[in-house]
């Protein structure tokens, strides 16, 4: 055979191979690329949905809102007495905080109702005539094994009322207190952003907090755990 029909039998045998192999369609796509497209974008789907679920459905769940027996205007009340917010929330002779204003402390300007407000008029017909004590929901109430001395804070530290509970001394009314169902505090303790963020140093009341402001202040907290009791200083 010469060379030039062993040439034509080897070009008749590639033709034939390729015959035999079935063209590839451009547009087929193969099963297990299809299959990883559709994993990767489910994926996906189920972590948007987490996100929207515990970053924004989960939080609103979570806590439920309440609003105070009576509405409050601390601007106003700011603007007639003298000693500021120590006016009602005052330290009594032996140190100790008075907290939240008992319904003594209101008698003797609300002994009759003042104006046309509804709620200076719901006040004084439901609580001062009735001598019941307002149930307040207090915004920076802490677990009860947590101790906290304001005047460890107020007077020897002399820090503002604003660095933790904010410029609540100006507003005309009280926000909705937002309680956490599983807890039952406040949700001014854990923060308003589920993801521990804050911008202000009223922003949320956590332990965390605490200490940090204690190192930005430089308190030895060694000698006070010393002579104290360690953490039994602040946890009861």
């Amino acid at each position: 055979m010469s060379t030039e029909d062993k040439a034509n039998e080897v070009s008749a045998g590639d033709r034939d191979r390729h015959s035999a192999t079935p063209p590839t369609d451009p547009g087929t796509q193969d099963p297990a690329s299809g299959a990883g497209g559709t994993i990767t974008l489910f994926f996906i789907i189920g972590l948007v949905a987490s996100l929207v679920l515990g970053w924004v459905i989960f939080p609103q769940l979570l806590y439920s809102k309440k609003e105070q027996p009576v509405d409050f205007n601390h601007a106003l009340h700011n603007e007639l007495v003298e000693d500021s917010c120590e006016s009602c929330h005052f330290f009594r002779e032996d140190g100790t905080f008075s907290g939240v204003p008992k319904l003594a402390q209101c008698i003797d300007c609300h002994e009759e109702v003042n104006g046309e407000d509804p709620e200076e008029e719901k006040f004084v017909t439901q609580y001062v005539a009735k001598g019941r004590e307002v149930p307040w929901l207090v915004y920076a109430r802490q677990p009860d094994c947590v101790f906290f001395s304001h005047i460890a804070h107020v007077k020897m530290g002399e820090m503002d009322c604003v660095t933790c509970h904010g410029h609540i001394g100006e507003s005309e009314s009280l926000k909705v207190y937002e309680e956490n169902r599983i807890t039952g505090y406040s949700r001014d303790i854990w923060g308003k952003n589920i993801a521990g963020i804050k911008w202000n140093s009223w922003d949320r009341m956590k332990m965390d907090d605490c200490a940090d402001c204690h190192k930005k202040n430089n308190v030895n907290l060694n000698s006070v755990q010393t002579h104290r009791g360690g953490c039994f200083v602040c946890h009861h």
